[in-house]
């Protein structure tokens, strides 16, 4: 069985959506997929977005996500996603300086205290030395991560 590396896909659906006063107006909402690549990417966002939407839609936009990792929330109240940079300090041996480089992370909450919350919480795990360079809300709608498909023969018999 092969391993599976995330690599994040930001994509963009752009579709006819039932207004709150009951208009309909074209909107364009962004997404972001786990998926190996450009053309999974595309099948699983139009899988996904087929059971939200009901109607037409097209996919305007695939792109790489610059995520190295994606923190997610247990919180009912987080519907946003926020980006955050990170940069992680090291000490060069030779030179004896303070050298820092950036990491992007997509970040689950519900409001920007909360993201900077869930941002420690998940790196004070951690021994990395990291400062938050910038937290920035999003307009990223959802993230739907990669589910592993088993097949019939992969459930215990008395499931069968």
């Amino acid at each position: 069985m092969r391993s599976r590396t995330a690599v994040w896909f930001e994509c963009k659906i752009r579709y006819e959506k039932v207004m709150e006063d009951g208009l309909q107006k074209k909107v364009t909402e962004s997404y972001v997929v786990d998926a190996l690549s450009f053309s999974e990417a595309e099948e699983r966002i139009i899988e996904e977005m087929s059971s939200y939407i009901s109607g037409e839609f097209d996919v305007t936009d695939i792109k790489k996500a610059s995520y190295k990792e994606l923190f997610f929330s247990e919180d009912a109240a987080a519907d946003r996603w926020y980006k955050a940079k990170l940069q992680f300090i090291t000490i060069d041996e030779k030179t004896d300086k303070e050298k820092r480089s950036s990491v992007n992370y997509l970040v689950h909450a519900g409001t920007f205290t909360g993201a900077v919350k869930n941002i420690e919480e998940v790196m004070g795990g951690t021994m990395i030395d990291y400062v938050i360079a910038s937290v920035s809300e999003t307009m990223i709608m959802d993230v739907f991560e990669h589910q592993a498909k088993t097949a019939q023969n992969d459930k215990p018999e008395y499931e069968q």
